[in-house]
């Protein structure tokens, strides 16, 4: 394709050139004005869903200021997590 393109193109090297590089400049101004504008209501970039979860029957709140660690299945110094393994135990939540 691109080589019937270059074949397609007038007007020697310079000419050839100077085509290519407004060929690429004009379908990039199309992508950036016109189907970009356009597909961006259609992809999910700002489907971000961030939270605690409650908004959707999750489970409750945590209270925000509360201490890390000081957990009451876990207790106030154990760690919630494996020292030696990268390899977490499966939650039950």
């Amino acid at each position: 394709m691109y080589a019937w393109i270059w074949r397609k193109l007038p007007f020697g090297l310079w000419g050839k050139l100077t085509g290519s590089l407004a060929l690429v400049t004009m379908v990039g101004a199309l992508l950036w004005y016109v189907v970009f504008p356009w597909a961006t209501p259609l992809l999910p970039f700002d489907d971000v869903q961030v939270g605690t979860g409650t908004e959707q029957g999750g489970p409750a709140q945590q209270d925000p200021n509360a201490v890390p660690g000081d957990d009451s299945l876990l207790g106030p110094d154990e760690i919630p997590y494996n020292e030696n393994s990268n390899e977490p135990h499966p939650s039950a939540t």
